[in-house]
């Protein structure tokens, strides 16, 4: 769990504000409140399709969790933190 929140700290993740759609947003605020993690594969797929082409933030995304909500991923979409 710590990973989904705290990411790696030896290898910081740029991200670019121009992935932050309307669709990956909404993604990610649906599975914060809901706190059901189950379509982070289609955020990865959404924020893919937006340019991101960080393979830390897919990967982690597509990857097996588990996914709680403070997850670095989702903050990150949000604007969180």
């Amino acid at each position: 769990m710590a990973r989904c929140i705290f990411g790696n700290p030896f290898r910081p993740v740029t991200f670019s504000p121009s992935c932050r759609t309307s669709t990956a947003v909404a993604l990610a605020a649906q599975m914060y409140e809901s706190r059901d993690f189950g379509a982070m594969p289609i955020l990865a797929d959404a924020l893919q399709d937006a340019g991101c082409d960080s393979a830390d933030v897919l990967d982690h995304c597509r990857g097996p969790g588990p996914h709680v909500r403070g997850c670095w991923v989702v903050d990150l979409v949000l604007g969180k933190g």
